[in-house]
């Protein structure tokens, strides 16, 4: 794939003119990494940004300690790391790791730069991408992650999708077995010739019973899309809870990373506030001690 065709199918770059992708695609340099290879470490110093060529990575927090890693997310082919790199010179904020073997495009932050200097919209562009990010982060940290999502999923199902969960929910029961049992039981005692019920009614579907076969027939014709439909909207229920959940550990993940560095950053300062104390303490034992032996050796 040519480096501007994958440059017009991004997001960062789709506001760019066909002629400043193709400039700005023949400035990436590709970087070719093995399946397991660190790509990135966070708290490097790194000057540049990659776009996915070909391959899968995965967007994780190390563990300080012996526990696992926080994956963040998987990149495929068209996604993008590392922008603010271009930026500024601060320390990585996550490591990526190569899942497969990938082929990564390079943006350097000169490169850049100097397509910054050619084409002034090249950067009004990536700022406005950069913020509509910013204000999708804002919105995680300050929203509540612990919404019911499967109750806002039912809230916009229409009256026909409610009417096959409910059918569906039925089918599954004892309800519906005891209900076909008897149905069975009542049509072939209405129908049968010599059934007490027969000096009354007129049976109306003889042995075999073809009417109620295909009664039978045309429920279990239906019961099969609608069941199917009700599985599919199961899956989106399992995926939205699963996303909800996913946002819940993510913000844990935040909120703990900050305590951490609050209570490093408390320690340290109790730390200095304990070694001032001490050495006051140790000045104030020295100045009243001095007086004393003072007094001995005078005595």
């Amino acid at each position: 794939m040519r480096h501007g065709d994958l440059l017009a199918g991004i997001a960062f770059f789709e506001a760019l003119s066909d002629a400043d992708r193709e400039d700005l695609g023949s400035r990436l340099v590709e970087r070719r990494f093995a399946a397991a290879d660190l790509v990135v470490r966070k708290g490097d110093h790194g000057a540049s940004m990659f776009i996915v060529l070909s391959g899968a990575l995965s967007i994780f927090l190390p563990a300080d300690g012996p526990g696992e890693p926080v994956r963040l997310k998987e990149l495929h082919s068209g996604d993008y790391f590392g922008e603010f790199a271009i930026f500024d010179d601060k320390p990585r904020s996550a490591s990526v790791e190569a899942l497969t073997d990938t082929v990564l495009l390079e943006l350097t932050r000169d490169e850049f730069t100097a397509q910054l200097s050619r084409t002034p919209a090249v950067g009004i562009a990536i700022m406005s991408e950069l913020s509509n990010r910013i204000r999708a982060t804002n919105d995680l940290l300050t929203q509540r992650a612990t919404k019911n999502a499967l109750s806002e999923l039912e809230e916009n199902l229409s009256w026909s999708q409610h009417i096959a969960d409910r059918i569906a929910e039925l089918n599954g029961s004892w309800r519906f077995i005891f209900f076909l049992i008897g149905m069975t039981a009542f049509w072939v005692t209405l129908n049968m010739p010599h059934s007490p019920v027969a000096r009354f009614v007129q049976p109306f579907d003889d042995y075999p019973f073809q009417f109620f076969n295909l009664a039978l027939a045309i429920l279990v014709s239906l019961q099969g899309p609608l069941i199917v439909m009700s599985q599919n909207r199961q899956s989106l229920k399992d995926r939205a809870q699963a996303e909800a959940d996913f946002r819940v550990n993510l913000k844990n993940e935040i909120a703990i990373e900050r305590l951490q560095v609050e209570l490093v950053a408390l320690r340290a300062d109790s730390l200095q506030r304990l070694d001032v104390i001490e050495r006051h303490l140790h000045a104030e034992r020295i100045r009243h001690e001095v007086p004393m032996k003072a007094k001995r050796t005078a005595g």
